[in-house]
């Protein structure tokens, strides 16, 4: 048994619906609807659900973080599982994630598939990361794109209420809550993975949170990435260098030296960069690659296509991901 965890806000028009799709599941003990300061009519359409499973929490307004906290204090299953006011659960979903969560490490989060639920015209950078994300299954690929971007998509966690108490809850900053609770469940030895499986339709409207909060913007990801890294590379004997000395890969380099991650130089195959400096680092062709025994390698190349390139030469090179390299983009 489970409880999911939903914060609403002015959600009238879809939440009871949101609440109805995953009530459909027999292994939901109970739905935490935590109510954070809407003024419309969305607390009348939670209660219009009429199921006993359904605990309307008032929240204060102060956003999702603390929305998110609120209710986890409420959960009394061993597993809690995550949904927004405006998608729709689809059947089976829960259940199966509860199933694969069981043998998984104890802070492990498993996630599904997602299908675009579109209001607006979406974009293609936004279809392209969800077909990127619905590829990522199983853990061993999780860990090879954790860095990348955020690979599962946070209406979908289940994961152990325990867990989720010991990593602190959800952490309040200028960042995306649900890309730090990721890197921290990973950071603790938790398996990511995702169901093959297409379990949620995951809405998308003009208006929508991911769109104009500053802490889902991209300078977010670059501090949580950047913090994460420092941390594991803490001990790294070995030099790092950063393959990119485009715009993405300065970016990246700022707030690894921000961090104090020790980059001490940058590689990249352009020849009008070859030769010159980034913030006081050469830059040198990639060719020019130490190995994997002497240097360890991040990219941050964010050009379509890149990503498969320099993971192939590193690949040919002899490195590992994650051992030997990360890809930042």
């Amino acid at each position: 048994m489970l409880t999911v965890l939903l914060p609403f806000r002015d959600a009238s028009a879809t939440v009871a619906a949101a609440i109805r799709s995953v009530l459909a599941e027999p292994c939901v003990q109970a739905v935490v609807a935590v109510d954070d300061g809407s003024v419309d009519a969305s607390r009348a359409e939670v209660e219009s659900v009429a199921d006993p499973r359904v605990l309307v929490v008032p929240g204060e307004g102060r956003g999702i973080v603390a929305a998110l906290n609120l209710g986890l204090a409420h959960v009394r299953t061993e597993v809690v599982a995550r949904m927004d006011a405006d998608d729709l659960s689809r059947p089976g979903r829960l259940a199966a994630s509860l199933e694969a969560l069981r043998p998984l490490h104890a802070s492990s989060i498993v996630g599904c598939r997602t299908e675009i639920l579109a209001d607006v015209e979406v974009q293609e950078g936004l279809r392209r990361y969800v077909a990127w994300q619905n590829d990522v299954l199983t853990a061993e690929a999780h860990q090879r794109e954790l860095f990348v971007e955020s690979p599962i998509v946070h209406p979908t966690f289940v994961l152990r209420t325990a867990a989720l108490r010991s990593l602190g809850g959800y952490r309040d900053g200028p960042f995306a809550e649900d890309y730090d609770l990721l890197l921290r469940a990973d950071a603790a030895g938790g398996a990511l993975v995702k169901l093959p499986i297409v379990g949620l339709d995951w809405r998308h409207t003009g208006g929508r949170l991911t769109f104009r909060d500053p802490r889902y913007a991209p300078e977010g990801f670059r501090r949580l990435k950047a913090e994460q890294l420092a941390a594991r590379l803490r001990d790294e004997p070995r030099a790092i260098a950063l393959w990119g000395a485009g715009r993405d890969g300065r970016r990246m380099l700022r707030a690894l030296r921000d961090a104090g991650v020790p980059v001490a130089r940058a590689l990249d195959l352009d020849p009008r960069k070859v030769g010159r400096t980034v913030q006081g680092l050469p830059i040198d062709h990639y060719e020019t690659l130490r190995g994997p025994a002497d240097e360890l390698v991040l990219a941050c190349v964010g050009t379509r296509g890149a990503r498969q390139d320099i993971r192939a030469e590193l690949a040919r090179r002899g490195y590992r991901e994650p051992e030997d390299a990360r890809l930042l983009a």
